[in-house]
């Protein structure tokens, strides 16, 4: 392990880390947390905007190259919410899916995606690479399954009967749009950067 290309993952979320460390499995790369004290004020417009500032933060407080993702799900039914707001949709997990499915409750279209973007910056800040991974699906009537975080009890991808917190991990990072938006990543991580 300890040949690894070390990048640090902006985030504060340990579980995010060990998910995108699970997907990067073999490639000779290792995310790690930022340093101390990483609190990036989150003031994009876009996912891609929102990704950039978290990778500068990380990059910069740590003196390293950093990645950061910035994800969210889009309801056609609702113009795209809760989307870069996703996380900030109401207090607490199980309040945002109540107030999602609340609000979808009066629409037959009940289409979906995650949306998950990610910037590559170097240890000053610089733009390197950025993608977006994308899984479309619908939402579930009612919750279910106990795997994931966020909105993955209600999240049904497409060709599946079953919601993203039903799956394996193994099973959701292959389809997730974080798994997607990574292996781009990590490609051009080995192609360009190793």
């Amino acid at each position: 392990m300890e040949n690894n290309l070390k990048i640090v993952f902006a985030t504060g979320n340990a579980h995010k880390v060990h998910e995108v460390n699970e997907i990067a499995k073999g490639s000779g790369i290792e995310f790690i947390l930022p340093d101390e004290g990483f609190d990036p004020i989150e003031d994009g417009e876009t996912f891609i905007q929102n990704s950039y500032i978290k990778a500068k933060d990380a990059a910069i407080l740590s003196n390293n190259l950093s990645l950061a993702d910035d994800s969210g799900l889009c309801v056609e039914a609702l113009d795209g919410a809760p989307g870069i707001y996703s996380a900030r949709y109401d207090s607490t997990p199980q309040k945002r899916i109540d107030k999602l499915l609340t609000n979808l409750a009066p629409f037959g279209n009940r289409k979906a995606k995650f949306v998950c973007a990610m910037t590559l910056v170097d240890n000053k800040g610089e733009i390197i690479h950025q993608v977006v991974g994308e899984c479309k699906g619908a939402i579930a009537e009612k919750q279910s399954g106990t795997n994931g975080f966020g909105y993955d009890p209600v999240f049904i991808p497409e060709g599946y009967d079953i919601t993203i917190a039903q799956m394996p991990e193994n099973l959701k990072n292959k389809i997730s749009h974080r798994g997607k938006a990574l292996r781009m990543m990590i490609e051009f991580i080995k192609n360009n950067i190793m």
